[in-house]
């Protein structure tokens, strides 16, 4: 039990002493740009279909479930706004990142563990190279970058998914449906005219973004053992950065919708 918590606590240190020297090493963002675009490539374009998939059936499922108790009180026409304030305050951040660290995440662990395992790590020491401003900092940049723009995605394909389920099994109009929609996400008392809502996920998918990029690094970095070390910290990585991402998630909803 003490060593299980001795590893614990030693990941965590670990993973708040590399999210420090990515964060002052933000500076050579322009000269890694190539890098960083490749990750923005990996972690967006490549996963971007999943997204899309997942999230119009989420808002399918979310319009679904909720509409058939609101119907026992003759409230359907409100599940417009239900499923528009979910999506962007809770669901689409949060679908969103659990994609990421199941596909860029476990990728970005077994890159850099390959790595690791082999003695690149050690061979871009010998040749003076830092490795976190050449490996993890364009890696974090390019998920967090990338973690917000999917989450509108999602947001928005799981919007039009409660749409297809409000007209079709709870005959709730279209034109209804998207009424509810744009009066739910328009709030004149502040920027763009968006609700807190969506302000509040696009902050949380920032944050797991940079969560999952963080964990997975961590575990590619301290592989060891070869190929099983390689493969225990690809599950390391999607393990803990879901856990990660639940977590953070309370915490960021009390501080936003409590505080």
């Amino acid at each position: 039990m003490l060593s299980v918590a001795a590893s614990f606590l030693r990941d965590v240190g670990f993973q708040l002493e590399l999210t420090l020297q990515v964060l002052l090493r933000l500076g050579s963002a322009p000269r890694r740009r190539t890098l960083i675009a490749e990750q923005l490539f990996q972690s967006g374009l490549k996963v971007v279909h999943v997204v899309l998939l997942v999230g119009v059936f989420i808002g399918m499922i979310v319009a679904l479930q909720t509409g058939i108790e609101l119907s026992n009180f003759g409230q359907q026409d409100q599940i417009g706004t239900i499923v528009a304030l979910s999506m962007c305050r809770e669901m689409g951040p949060f679908i969103t990142a659990v994609i990421l660290a199941a596909t860029v995440g476990s990728a970005l662990a077994a890159e850099i563990g390959t790595m690791a395992v082999s003695e690149e790590l050690h061979a871009l020491e010998v040749m003076s190279i830092d490795r976190i401003s050449y490996l993890v900092m364009p890696r974090v940049v390019g998920v967090a970058i990338m973690c917000p723009l999917l989450t509108v995605l999602c947001d928005t394909i799981g919007i039009v998914g409660g749409g297809l389920i409000a007209d079709s099994q709870l005959n709730v109009g279209v034109a209804l449906y998207y009424d509810s929609v744009i009066d739910a996400l328009n709030d004149r008392g502040l920027p763009l005219e968006l609700p807190k809502e969506v302000y509040t996920g696009l902050f949380k998918a920032l944050i797991f973004g940079v969560i999952l990029s963080i964990i997975s690094c961590t575990a590619g970095l301290n592989a060891t053992s070869g190929a099983m070390g390689v493969g225990n910290a690809t599950r390391k990585a999607v393990r803990d950065s879901i856990i990660a991402i639940i977590i953070s998630n309370y915490f960021l909803s009390w501080f936003f919708f409590n505080a």
